[in-house]
């Protein structure tokens, strides 16, 4: 298939957004392994990054890649964060075709009543001279913004570890890609439900606003393009 041609199986949103929000936001596509970093935006401005990259051709032809990050940065007033899937195959035959799947799920909690995020999910799956083969990239991003500043818990934390487990294990599956994507959007519904449930927990104290004592609200985006 052309590098033009490509199918995608999920809304496209734009290339960025801002947004001003309290609440919790769940987006959904790059980066091999998963991190989780607690530490306070430096001068209130936070920008996170991840991505999960995968090519498969004639040389390699099964090629994986899975990126699950968390983030919790603290007080802000203004925050990036970018997540992408690319997932490339390329030059096998109809006869032995190649495989590729880049699946990306990056976590970021925020807290403040003003923040204002730009967000950015990316999912891309190409085919290259590869007309037979599959070929799968998955984004979710999930964005917490709370009005006062929590960590997530023990538990929470080796609940989205136990996730992580089951992301990697996807690895070795030789199920068809589109049992792959609804095995990866079924975890992606767990990581929702448990942030949804942190950051109700979140302190809201005295002299909230009207609109940062609102119930945190769940948007889940994802991004899913498939060749």
């Amino acid at each position: 298939m052309d590098l033009n041609q490509h199918r995608t199986t999920a809304d496209r949103p734009g290339p960025a957004r801002r947004v001003l929000r309290a609440g919790l936001l769940a987006a959904a596509g790059l980066g091999v392994l998963g991190t989780t970093t607690v530490a306070q935006a430096v001068h209130g401005v936070a920008v996170d990054t991840d991505a999960a990259h995968t090519l498969a051709n004639p040389g390699h032809r099964q090629a994986f890649a899975d990126s699950f990050s968390v983030h919790q940065e603290g007080l802000v007033y203004a925050a990036s964060a970018r997540n992408q899937a690319t997932a490339v195959s390329g030059g096998c035959s109809a006869d032995d075709p190649c495989r590729s799947i880049a699946l990306s799920f990056q976590i970021v909690t925020m807290a403040g009543t003003d923040i204002h995020l730009n967000a950015l999910n990316l999912g891309r799956a190409v085919n290259h001279h590869c007309d037979a083969c599959e070929t799968l990239a998955g984004a979710y991003q999930f964005i917490v913004s709370t009005p006062r500043p929590f960590t997530l818990g023990a538990a929470a934390q080796r609940r989205l570890a136990d996730i992580h487990r089951r992301l990697d294990a996807l690895r070795g599956s030789t199920a068809p890609v589109s049992e792959i994507q609804h095995q990866a959007d079924a975890l992606a519904a767990e990581v929702t439900a448990l942030l949804e449930a942190a950051a109700a927990t979140a302190p809201k104290g005295p002299g909230i606003s009207a609109l940062a004592a609102m119930e945190p609200k769940v948007t889940v985006h994802r991004m899913f393009d498939r060749s």
